[in-house]
């Protein structure tokens, strides 16, 4: 149905989000285990290419600390 410049025909599914989080900040390595069994999971959405060779770039997003950023020996600010 068409309503002003707005055509459903060209609405899509989204692949979907996946989070997992510890709301009190804490960091651990349960919690990017439970995000790559996130990640695995979405695969059913597309989160893989036709070829089963490729990806849409899907991946886990997490905090890398200062410390270890400045040790790489890469110039970061305070």
């Amino acid at each position: 149905m068409e309503k002003g410049l707005y055509n459903a025909t060209y609405e899509h599914d989204a692949c979907g989000v996946g989070m997992v989080v510890n709301i009190h900040g804490y960091k651990s390595h349960e919690l990017v285990d439970n995000a790559l069994k996130v990640l695995e999971n979405m695969r059913h959405r597309g989160a893989e290419g036709a070829d089963n060779k490729t990806g849409d770039g899907a991946g886990i997003l997490l905090q890398i600390p200062h410390e270890f950023i400045l040790l790489q020996g890469i110039p970061v600010p305070e």
